[in-house]
């Protein structure tokens, strides 16, 4: 199978249901900035393996790359009962990364002042991947007031960015490096 197709030379693409659609709406770049997530989420992960210290979060994050994954195929699709057979993100995995994020703050020193993203690399990483997961959700809101998506997408987006900035503070946390404080 080829890779390129040369369909989309033009500046145009076919989403899920058939439809065509310029590369520049608002419904591509919702799930674009999802698959820009996902991808840093991969790079993250390529740093989680690399330190022992913090291999629990792992499985957290590859399944929520399965989940970003079913969430961008949601969006790129354009016909509501097409889109109720593709795989769904649920309460369940929302509910998932709300203990996540219960589990990892009771660990962590309680905030008393703004951070700043940074710390270790690997926060660092997660600090980009929850503000570009912020970025997605900012998308996903505009796209819903032109054309109304599943409440949960931006729920889930808005819980994952919650996710992320925990995990930045518990990686810094467990690599035993200090947060960066916003001096006023």
């Amino acid at each position: 199978m080829k890779i390129y197709t040369k369909k989309g030379d033009q500046g145009n693409t076919t989403l899920v249901s058939g439809t065509k659609v310029l590369k520049s709406s608002l419904r591509l770049e919702t799930y674009g900035t999802i698959d820009e997530l996902n991808s840093f989420l991969g790079l993250a992960l390529t740093q989680i393996r690399k330190l022992k210290n913090i291999s629990e979060v792992e499985p957290l994050l590859d399944a929520i790359q399965n989940q970003l994954f079913n969430l961008g195929s949601q969006l790129a699709c354009d016909d509501k009962k097409m889109a109720e057979k593709l795989p769904q993100v649920t309460d369940a995995q929302i509910k998932d990364m709300e203990h996540s994020i219960d589990a990892m703050t009771v660990q962590l020193k309680p905030l008393k002042n703004f951070i700043l993203p940074g710390g270790g690399e690997l926060a660092g990483l997660l600090h980009v991947a929850r503000t570009v997961c912020r970025r997605a959700e900012r998308w996903a809101v505009r796209l819903n007031q032109e054309d109304p998506v599943d409440g949960i997408v931006i729920q889930y987006l808005n819980r994952l960015s919650d996710l992320l900035f925990v995990m930045a503070r518990f990686a810094n946390f467990k690599e035993n490096i200090s947060e960066p404080e916003w001096k006023k």
